[in-house]
């Protein structure tokens, strides 16, 4: 991975992690405690200015009701994922979206991707 997409990743990384957090109506401090990070720090990962550590993005990926590896992709990690991963990269489509779709309120987009990851989780286990 060349610097430049490098920061690519990690401001896209930073981006998606604040939409995340705003969705979940935390402010920075409140997913930090909630992350057990420090504040200062989740606002340099927003930002895109520190290439956390894959303890670092499964903390936040829980503290906000999300997949790891949706952290993990958007960190630019799972870029070589194998094609047979075709579930993942559907859900991920219908999750960016969801979010995407300026008709729906953050409280809409909320309640609807809670209401598909049931669905999708109550299929994994079937």
């Amino acid at each position: 991975m060349t610097a430049t997409s490098k920061n690519d990743y990690l401001r896209g990384l930073g981006e998606f992690i604040r939409a995340q957090r705003r969705l979940a109506e935390l402010s920075q401090r409140e997913l930090a405690k909630i992350a057990d990070l420090s504040d200062g720090y989740v606002s340099q990962l927003e930002r895109g200015m520190h290439e956390p550590t894959v303890k670092v993005l499964r903390s936040i990926a829980s503290a906000l009701d999300i997949r790891a590896n949706t952290m993990m992709r958007y960190a630019g990690w799972l870029e070589d994922a194998a094609p047979d991963d075709q579930d993942q990269s559907t859900e991920l489509d219908v999750e960016r979206a969801v979010k995407a779709d300026p008709r729906l309120s953050d409280q809409h987009k909320q309640a609807l991707l809670s209401v598909y990851r049931g669905f999708v989780e109550a299929g994994e286990t079937e």
